[in-house]
């Protein structure tokens, strides 16, 4: 199996190309699309002179040195037409079947590594600037051996014919770099050096390859090609540890902060389990070889189908390496623009999944979707039982796309704006919802532990018995937690409502009281942000699957401020392993089951290491003090080193200069579409556009989760925060040596021992403040006015992770102002992401619901396409909580959404309701049009009466 998946993932260069294996970087590539579609003529001369260096012809033309520093690792440039470049370097890398070791940091080679050639760009003469040295410099931080070999060639085939073959290196320890040599760079040049090393991903150019660029036409103007676009790439280089990753074949558990490819390597791993199927099909001609039933789940639908959007065109490149000129011709791109259509608001049925868990079938499969989609499709089958309680609870969950269920869902929004306002104030005072609302939905309802419970939720006793180390959270404030969780289900009971913690239980509860599961388990099953699920979730999601080595599960546990992220991997893994005991119990095995390997991920490919520096001290204060509410991980490090965070101080409220950072005096703030002001919450936004104005993205931490900007300025996060000074001087404790002139015994450090419960806040501060910080690819401002700022500035100060501003300091401007283009695809990926930076209206106010309906009629009339329909149909949605049944009946007669033209009853429009089953009979189920027929009836006898 193992092979097989390798040899299904790798490839060797493009048909005709030499021995010399060539890795080309997603920068060339896009210049290459650009050419191809608009000078043909340049990209053939740059294929021309990628097959003379594959067949090792280093010609003067072709191996000029670039770098200055000539004990660095070589840099050429290759001559092409006038004045085009080819910029490159002799690298040593490990090819797919290389066995490999690790130990610690160090990976070993137990196989021999050959020389390969890396491309860096496509450039004009112009363009080459100083940037190589710093290259050749950097990368002689591998080492005096990896030097040597890069610098190596094998002796001319012909004397004097400067053709050589690559060289072939002994097993050995390569590719390490633990402190990367320190540069004096710029920011610019430390922003390209990231982009070359970090950003930039390197393909061998394979026939594949060659394929996709030939079919560039489909997909139009390059510089409006998507990431997805320009990176649907066939075999991209792996790190040692990202390959033993898609390459282990038991379950396991992948740990990594965010930007350290997680989500990479189980795409990865789906592909080659997927491909190396296909292969062995064409291979054998036995096409009845079962397709590997695979299910990628995850919180985010809008996650969920950008991984099947990349899944499918890799897999599309992986088979361009067969294809025929003749066929090439004839693919065209599948490529899309769906408009801003919320994929939330697509009904399942219009998406090609079955409303019924039991209804997949093979061509289904490998299978993208939300944990949601999931639990409504079991639950739309357990409807299907004659068990009476499962039925009830199936009704709650499976029409969640109809506007009333929806409302009787609680999400975070609703518990903050219908419940809250509604508890006494003697509870609510000095907490935050968010973090109680978390408490009850992680702890209290979804815990491992709250499945003893016939109700689904801890019973006071055994919630304020916790350990206040392991849920430091609320260890002092316990009972009041609870009466607040009280307070909320009564209300809940009172209207009916329900949460994602109830309808988990409810499902759990019906298929462990005897039901039957229908349909067939998955092979393999993938849960990517692991941690944004309850841990109850984990225990339906693993009755899915009927291979006990077929789980992958992965998160980043310092990123749990979603609501209900309550647990780490550890108890996740615990709880998986009493699952796997419990079913090894019950079931007879051919074979003893491997146990799931784990695995850390603690390389940083968004951002440099002067941000993953300042973000890994905020981690290593939550492990110290709080060891039991986060994953120890191995530190994280980025790429490349870049610019310290600036924390600016002396900004009082009448000292803060905000042109200092939006533009020159008298000029006109215009923003860009990568920079953006991180607030604490709503109200701290209004007040910071009260006294900037209407600038450009300004953004509270809940809002930012999941994005990412080039330069961020995180203001006022201390001075907006709940916990008070003496609190916040227990991150002191972590200070070790003189700091601002003084010994730490002269900083007034708290005894955190002493009383562990009063500290608990600082814990879930430092993780929003994680959040923040690592939200900025680029640059990071910190200007706060507060005392409280003073603890984190010392710390940050004495490990030297910050520089430090005071009014006047020269710094670059925040505001860099953007295209039309970037502007277009910030505002897409907004809304993707269901971020809204205009203000909002209450979403409980039936003049905004019809407001929003108008607007949305508009767009379907303007909209070409499937599209149009779904804007009629969110438009009805909204016109439904509008409470206005006629034009809702209107809206979804236009969407072809027939099943719900019981709306044109509740608006007595009977002739256009009778006519539905007549006119749309093949498109309407038996159920609905049963129960529309029953309106004939009286139709009819009332036509009659009247003649």
């Amino acid at each position: 199996m193992v092979q097989s998946t390798k040899a299904s993932l790798y490839f060797g260069n493009a048909d005709g190309f030499g021995d010399w294996r060539i890795l080309i970087g997603t920068n060339a590539i896009k210049k290459l699309k650009e050419f191809r579609i608009s000078d043909t003529m340049k990209f053939k001369i740059v294929y021309k002179k990628l097959k003379e260096l594959s067949n090792g012809q280093f010609s003067d033309d072709n191996q000029n040195r670039l770098d200055g520093n000539y004990s660095g690792v070589p840099i050429f440039e290759a001559r092409m037409q006038q004045d085009l470049r080819l910029v490159y370097q002799i690298d040593c890398v490990a090819d797919h079947d290389v066995e490999l070791l690790q130990v610690g940091s160090m990976s070993t080679c137990l196989s021999d590594i050959p020389e390969v050639i890396r491309i860096y760009g496509i450039y004009t003469h112009t363009q080459l600037d100083g940037i190589w040295d710093a290259m050749s410099h950097y990368l002689s931080g591998k080492g005096e051996e990896y030097v040597q070999r890069c610098k190596y060639r094998n002796k001319p085939i012909l004397p004097g014919a400067k053709v050589s073959v690559p060289a072939i290196f002994l097993r050995g320890t390569y590719d390490v770099i633990v402190e990367p040599p320190p540069l004096a760079l710029g920011d610019q040049e430390m922003d390209q050096l990231h982009s070359f090393l970090a950003a930039n991903k390197y393909v061998t150019f394979s026939q594949a390859l060659l394929n996709g660029l030939r079919t560039t036409a489909s997909f139009g103007d390059p510089a409006k090609m998507t990431t997805l676009q320009l990176g649907h790439l066939p075999q991209c280089h792996c790190s040692p540890q990202e390959r033993k990753i898609i390459e282990c074949t038991t379950s396991c558990y992948v740990l990594g902060r965010s930007g350290t490819g997680k989500t990479t390597t189980m795409l990865f791993k789906m592909l080659g389990i997927q491909r190396a199927r296909q292969l062995r099909s064409e291979d054998s001609e036995d096409f009845d070889i079962p397709r590997p039933k695979q299910i990628f789940v995850t919180k985010s639908r809008m996650l969920a189908n950008k991984v099947e959007e990349y899944f499918v065109k890799l897999l599309q490149s992986l088979s361009l390496a067969g294809c025929t000129l003749e066929e090439l011709a004839r693919l065209q791109s599948r490529h899309v623009d769906r408009g801003l259509v919320d994929d939330d608001d697509v009904p399942d049925a219009q998406s090609g999944i079955p409303q019924r868990y039991s209804e997949l079938e093979d061509h289904h499969f490998p299978l993208f979707l939300t944990f949601d989609q999931l639990a409504r499709m079991i639950a739309a089958d357990i409807l299907d039982t004659d068990h009476p309680e499962g039925q009830r609870i199936a009704k709650l969950f499976m029409q969640s796309h109809d506007p009333e269920a929806l409302d009787a869902f609680v999400s975070y929004e609703v518990f903050v704006n219908s419940y809250w306002p509604h508890f006494h104030q003697r509870l609510t005072k000095g907490q935050d919802p968010w973090l109680v609302f978390g408490e009850i939905m992680g702890i209290i309802k979804g815990s491992e532990k709250s499945l003893e419970f016939d109700d689904g939720a801890l019973d006071k006793n055994t919630y304020c018995g916790l350990s206040s180390r392991s849920n430091p959270t609320f260890s002092g404030q316990r009972e009041v937690v609870y009466a607040i969780y009280e307070a909320y289900s009564k209300l809940k009971r009172q209207r009916q409502h329900h949460d994602v913690a109830d309808r988990t239980h409810a499902i759990l509860k019906t298929l462990q009281g005897g039901a039957s599961f229908k349909g067939s388990q998955v092979d393999f099953l993938y849960v990517d942000e692991a941690q944004d699920n309850l841990l109850i979730d984990a225990l339906l999601l693993r009755l899915l699957c009927n291979n006990p080595e077929g789980l992958f599960w992965a998160g980043d546990t310092a990123q749990t401020i979603s609501a209900g992220s309550s647990f780490r991997f550890n108890d996740l893994k615990a709880f998986i392993h009493r699952i796997e005991a419990d079913q090894a119990s019950h079931i007879v095995r051919a074979r003893a089951v491997t146990p799931p390997e784990s695995f850390q991920l603690a390389i940083n490919y968004r951002s440099h290491g002067g941000i993953v520096n300042c973000a890994h001290s905020v981690i290593e204060l939550i492990s110290r003090f709080w060891p039991n509410s986060i994953d120890h991980l191995r530190a994280e490090h980025g790429i490349v080193d870049g610019p310290k965070p600036v924390f600016f101080l002396g900004w009082g409220k009448d000292t803060i200069h905000y042109q200092q950072f939006f533009g020159a005096p008298g000029t006109r703030i215009e923003f860009g579409a990568q920079q953006c002001i991180l607030v604490r919450n709503e109200k701290a936004k209004e007040k910071f556009r009260e006294q900037v104005g209407d600038i450009g993205l300004i953004m509270t931490l809940y809002e930012s989760k999941g994005l990412e900007f080039n330069d961020v300025l995180l203001y006022n996060f201390f001075e907006d925060s709940s916990v008070d000074l003496s609190r916040w001087r227990v991150v002191l404790a972590a200070i070790s040596g003189m700091v601002g002139g003084h010994n730490r015994s002269e900083l007034q450090v708290p005894a955190f021992e002493r009383d562990e419960n009063r500290y608990a806040g600082i814990c879930s501060e430092l993780k929003v403040l994680y959040v923040g910080i690592t939200r900025a690819r680029k640059r990071l401002w910190i200007i706060d006015k507060s005392d409280k700022a003073e603890p984190m500035k010392l710390l940050w100060s004495s490990r030297s992770q910050i520089q430090i501003g005071a009014p006047g300091t020269n710094v670059s401007h925040l505001a860099v102002s953007s295209t039309a283009e970037e502007w277009a695809e910030s505002g897409r990926s907004f809304f993707q992401h269901k971020r809204s930076i205009a203000l909002g209206v209450p979403t409980c106010h039936p003049r905004a619901f019809a407001k929003a309906a108008e607007a949305f009629i508009t767009c379907a009339r303007e909209t070409p396409g499937k599209e149009k329909l779904q804007y009629y149909r969110t438009a009805a949605d909204c016109y439904v909580r509008a409470a206005d049944d006629r034009k809702a009946a209107d809206a979804y007669w236009d969407a072809e959404e027939y099943e719900l033209a019981e709306r044109y009853r509740r608006a007595e429009k009977l002739k256009k309701t009778v006519d539905v089953p007549k006119v749309e009979s093949k498109r309407i189920s038996r159920d609905c049009s049963d129960e529309l027929l029953t309106v004939r009836r009286p139709y009819h006898c009332s036509k009659n009466d009247e003649k």
